[in-house]
């Protein structure tokens, strides 16, 4: 029996018949991935000016991105609020989701939808709105305004991960601890929390992704010593064409890329 005329599934779907679904998958795999892909080899081109495929190979714009204090600023403002993003998120999005899943007040499902309402509105309005509040009490180009308005964007995603697997855990168990003498904030640290470990972690790691890949919402309420990396990398393509842009957003392609391959390492090792 070849491959092409065994079950795809429980259905008795050959993978045969399913073989243009296969094809489609590849060509939408491969439109969405190849631009991606081609920034890296266009990064360590030595021309002054974004080239592919390079005709001669170099380490400049690596070097040229290392060397300078503003991208390197831009770096550390990055990477500090999206682990701010992350630890004020997080901890927000599974309290909000563990209330939800265990109450059963009738405006608990409408509660749902508003929190995730960030994730239906353009962010550009986002990026407006939170702008002229921050006008308002002083907040815009500070780091805090734009922790708060990463977790934000990035509280949706935490809120639907952590959700999803505790509609699959079995809350008997937490009643178990909780009839033993056990508090629900203690019943929930030791017994809940430890079972959906790997989707807060990854939630975590989405919330952290949001904050570092975001760019709207920082051109509007980020400036100065504050300024992202991705809001510097818009202005740079707007002012010049630099290669060194296409080494900024290889860095980020691997960090993005490891923190995704570590969280499902992590959930293949709590498998």
């Amino acid at each position: 029996m070849s491959w092409l005329s065994r079950p795809a599934s429980d259905t008795q779907i050959t993978h045969g018949q399913r073989l243009w679904l296969y094809i489609l998958a590849v060509i939408i795999m491969v439109l969405l991935v190849a631009p991606t892909l081609i920034v890296i080899p266009m990064s360590f081109s030595a021309s002054q000016y974004l080239e592919f495929p390079p005709r001669e190979w170099s380490l400049r714009w690596y070097e040229s991105y290392f060397a300078s204090p503003a991208w390197m600023q831009a770096t550390k403002t990055s990477l500090k609020a999206g682990v701010l993003t992350m630890l004020l998120a997080t901890p927000l999005g599974v309290a909000a989701a563990y209330g939800l899943h265990v109450s059963r007040h009738r405006f608990a499902q409408a509660a749902f939808v508003l929190l995730i309402t960030p994730m239906m509105v353009p962010v550009i309005l986002i990026a407006i709105g939170a702008f002229y509040a921050y006008v308002q009490i002083g907040m815009v180009n500070s780091l805090t305004g734009l922790v708060v308005a990463h977790a934000i964007l990035a509280l949706p995603l935490v809120l639907i991960v952590v959700s999803a697997a505790l509609k699959s855990y079995d809350m008997n168990q937490e009643a178990a601890a909780r009839s033993l003498g056990a508090s629900r904030l203690m019943a929930f640290l030791t017994v809940t929390l430890p079972q959906i470990r790997f989707s807060v972690i990854t939630a975590a790691l989405l919330a952290f992704l949001t904050s570092f890949d975001e760019v709207i919402v920082a051109m509007f309420v980020s400036g100065g010593q504050n300024s992202t990396l991705t809001r510097n990398m818009f202005n740079a393509l707007r002012d010049q064409i630099d290669p060194t842009i296409a080494a900024i957003s290889t860095i980020m392609i691997v960090i993005s890329s490891t923190a995704l391959i570590l969280a499902q390492i992590l959930g293949k090792a709590r498998e």
